[in-house]
């Protein structure tokens, strides 16, 4: 089979106001970027903001293995069999970040014939979100280390500095820098470090800000440092809040493009779910709900992580209710899960595959602590044999699950209607009740402790004296009521990457905690997460390359 490029290259796309006009958009709604990107406009918002919500489906998965899981091809794969069905549904999904683009996981875009188009560009520039996002952040950086140079008149001090700086890629050579080397002239010499764009509280307060004005209250909040007396310095403090907010002007519109088979997708937003609330723009997803009868979004990697955090922080602060979750898997993956190494994936192994499917079954019994029906999803390979299919099927029938095979990856639209009309099925036959895990008004640790104990299987958590002091400090500034958003590795249900299959009794250490409060949440940081990922020894973009007529290839 053709690889994922290749695929998207191949693809005849239609002008983005013929995508737009199967959601009832008219081309004065879309701010057009050339013929296959828009922007949808701040009229849009107005025209469509008193209609009835369509159906909000979350997509899914299992915690990730080296075996592949393909929970946004199965987004999109979901979306394209919806409009083979005939049903006015759209995909709401994040942007990609170049980190894992030139990294080891590749792009975002779906894959095989279940696809985002146009693809290169998704991956890379897009249309410049990431980029505003990264230049107001290190604005604001630059504003409060002048602030310090040109006399201090806050009383910052600079060893309570928590802002930190950012850019859109893994380098690991700046987590930890000096800054203000040189001559006096050249700033006050102080520790600072590095974050990814999509870990940076500006991307968190994107997705969930309203609009503008909610989005300048965000902003103005934020915290950048501590004075000498411990209280906080706010970026509304240090006047920053207008000048970020000019730059954040357009990204904080949401994006359309289109799939492979020209259905509408609205692509915003894209903060990790390792180490951020890892779901798409608030806006987009409303948008969505206006403009479709079926909206079909994803949050990242395994659902201990993206769908808790969509239920607990999204659905919390945006007042949205899911109707339906689809958890995806594959057999390939729970043989992983089972001890089985990648190279011998491909052979049937009841014993690894029964072994290994207790991952799925803690995600099924967190998904439902939730109070939402939920479809799982085998994504099909051709090497799962019959036995192995029936084995997880009645194995989640025995536990209140639908069950559909998706093949979208081979078969696009085609090979998602099993699965579209099983959702269908669920909505209609299945009352979602949802409501998140814990309340606002539990203490911190509280919340932490039932993330872990309840989602995750820990027996206890542990923290640091540094991480319980802030806590403390948090809770006295008046935060102690926000949700909270776990930083932890994503491929395991713990905080330790080699536990795979379903860990029990484990002590969970969170070593680590600061108060996002434009966004509204804290950060727990667990384990070895890194805020700052670094380079394989193989970076993908060894391999990336483009020709003399600009058509790049080795992207996937």
């Amino acid at each position: 089979m053709k690889s994922d490029i290749e695929i998207a290259q191949e693809a005849v796309m239609e002008p983005i106001k013929n995508v737009a006009a199967k959601l009832d958009i008219t081309e004065d709604e879309l701010e057009l970027y050339g013929k296959y990107k828009a922007k949808l406009s701040d009229e849009l918002w107005e025209n469509i903001k008193d209609r009835e919500d369509g159906k909000l489906i979350l997509v899914t998965a299992i915690n990730p293995t080296p075996a592949g899981e393909g929970k946004t091809t199965t987004s999109v794969g979901l979306g394209e069999a919806f409009g083979k069905l005939n049903k006015k549904a759209v995909i709401a999904l994040r942007e990609p970040s170049l980190g894992p683009c030139f990294g080891i996981k590749g792009g975002a875009a779906g894959g095989g014939y279940a696809q985002v188009v146009p693809m290169e560009d998704l991956n890379l520039h897009f249309t410049g979100d990431f980029h505003a996002i990264t230049s107001a952040n290190n604005l604001l950086a630059a504003l409060l280390d002048n602030h310090i140079q040109q006399g201090n008149q806050l009383g910052i001090d600079p060893r309570q500095v928590v802002w930190k700086r950012c850019l859109d890629m893994n380098d690991r050579a700046l987590r930890n820098i000096v800054i203000g080397l040189g001559s006096k002239m050249d700033g006050m010499v102080r520790e600072d470090h590095f974050i990814i764009t999509v870990a940076s509280e500006i991307m968190a307060v994107l997705c969930l800000a309203d609009n503008m004005e909610d989005l300048k209250k965000r902003l103005g909040r934020m915290i950048v440092a501590y004075n000498f007396n411990g209280d906080p310095v706010t970026a509304d403090d240090l006047h920053a809040t207008g000048s970020m907010a000019a730059l954040l002007k357009d990204a904080i519109k949401p994006n359309l493009i289109q799939t492979l088979e020209h259905n509408p997708a609205i692509v915003h937003g894209g903060p990790f779910a390792n180490i951020a609330h890892g779901c798409n723009s608030v806006r987009a997803t409303k948008t969505a709900l206006k403009l479709a009868d079926y909206v079909i979004t994803e949050a990242g990697f395994g659902a201990d992580l993206g769908a808790e955090k969509f239920f607990d922080i999204k659905c919390r602060m945006a007042g949205l209710k899911p109707d339906a979750v689809v958890l995806v898997a594959t057999i390939r993956a729970l043989k992983y899960n089972g001890g089985v190494p990648k190279a011998e994936l491909s052979e049937e192994n009841m014993d690894a595959l029964k072994k290994g499917i207790v991952n799925l079954e803690k995600h099924i019994e967190n998904l439902q602590k939730y109070k939402v029906p939920v479809v799982v999803t085998l994504n099909s390979f051709v090497t799962d044999t019959p036995e192995e299919i029936a084995f997880v099927e009645n194995f989640c029938k025995e536990r209140d699950c639908d069950f559909a095979l998706s093949e979208v990856w081979e078969k696009g639209g085609e090979g998602g209607i099993a699965l579209a009309e099983k959702v269908l099925d669920t909505l209609e036959h299945k009352k979602s009740e949802f409501a998140p895990l814990y309340e606002n008004e539990l203490p911190l640790t509280e919340k932490i402790e039932t993330i872990a104990r309840e989602i995750y299987g820990a027996k206890e958590v542990t923290y640091s004296p540094a991480a319980m002091k802030e806590l403390k400090h948090i809770t006295e500034l008046g935060m102690g009521n926000f949700p909270i958003c776990m930083a932890k590795t994503q491929y395991s249900l713990s905080d330790d990457a080699k536990k795979l299959g379903r860990p029990e009794n484990f002590t969970m250490n969170v070593r680590e905690v600061y108060a996002s409060a434009g966004a509204g949440f804290v950060v727990a940081i667990t384990g070895s997460i890194m805020t700052m990922p670094g380079l394989p020894k193989v970076p993908a973009a060894n391999n990336i390359d483009v020709n003399e007529d600009g058509v790049i290839t080795g992207l996937f």
